[in-house]
């Protein structure tokens, strides 16, 4: 409540919540010690010999309930926050619980988790405990795209497990691509291949993993259009994320169709960034644990 837009509004709430306190006073006190508490009229028919129907508070029990109830209420917004931007006198909100927890979980493991941070991957990948600390880290951040065991999914998000690294398998370019993110960009190449240009370039990528045919009608136009990016041979290229197109591995198909779409509009796609803000350290080390091999 601390921590509200506007003065406006702070003072809104307070205003509303102290109206409703009276209001609550002033009806419980009519009820049972008004002027006319208890003497109502008593007329009308009659039941069971002396059941008339009257005006009768409830019984002194409930009057002492909702007291008691309106007792706690003004201690506690007396205490806590509840009146607008009044903090309360104890000054608790949930923020700072939070940021007393987490002041408490650094000084309890601080020393651990530098320690785990500082240790190679291999020493990790030993450590049964911690690579299961990282399957739980790699599930609750990446599952949601590349799935629970890491082997993608939906033809849209890659494999981490297969050989082929679309921007390097190495640590520190699997380092790079989780802190900094990745954005892919493939264009559209109907308008300058045209439609049989794109049947052609798209027959020949298929063929590339057999080795490169020389005498493929498809060549001369992948050479001109595709090569600078993916290589010659279809070997791809990690600094600027072109797929090696020489092996089975596709992240959105090989098939003839899926290839026709890739390459009649293009395809983008964005890893985001887990700066330190979303893993940390000791956590990025871990899933490095994790997903290099």
């Amino acid at each position: 409540m601390a921590d509200l837009p506007s003065v406006f509004w702070s003072g809104w709430i307070a205003v509303l919540t102290l109206v409703s306190l009276a209001a609550m006073v002033w009806l419980v006190w009519s009820i049972y010690f008004g002027r006319d508490a208890g003497h109502g009229p008593e007329s009308g028919p009659v039941w069971d010999g002396n059941l008339r129907e009257g005006n009768r508070p409830p019984p002194m029990w409930w009057f002492w309930l909702l007291f008691g109830s309106l007792i706690f209420s003004i201690i506690y917004l007396m205490l806590f926050p509840g009146l607008g931007a009044f903090p309360g006198m104890l000054n608790w909100s949930q923020g700072s619980r939070i940021a007393e927890s987490y002041d408490e979980y650094e000084a309890r493991f601080a020393g651990a988790r530098a320690e785990i941070a500082a240790m190679s991957l291999a020493e990790i990948q030993n450590e049964r405990g911690l690579m299961a600390v990282a399957e739980r880290i790699f599930r609750r951040e990446c599952a949601v795209c590349h799935g629970p065991e890491g082997r993608g999914q939906a033809d849209l998000f890659p494999n981490l497990f297969d050989v082929d690294w679309q921007w390097g398998g190495g640590e520190e370019q699997i380092r790079q691509s989780i802190r900094g993110g990745r954005n892919a960009v493939m264009v559209g190449w109907a308008p300058v291949l045209g439609g049989e240009g794109i049947d052609q370039v798209g027959e020949y990528v298929m063929s590339l993993a057999g080795g490169v045919d020389e005498d493929h009608p498809g060549k001369a136009a992948y050479d001109q259009n595709c090569a600078v990016c993916h290589g010659a041979d279809g070997g791809g290229n990690i600094l600027l994320g072109a797929s090696r197109l020489s092996d089975p591995v596709w992240l959105y198909g090989g098939d003839r169709e899926s290839i026709r779409e890739t390459l009649t509009h293009g395809r983008f796609g964005v890893m985001p960034a887990f700066d330190e803000q979303r893993l940390d350290d000791t956590q990025l080390q871990l899933i490095l644990a994790l997903l290099v091999r």
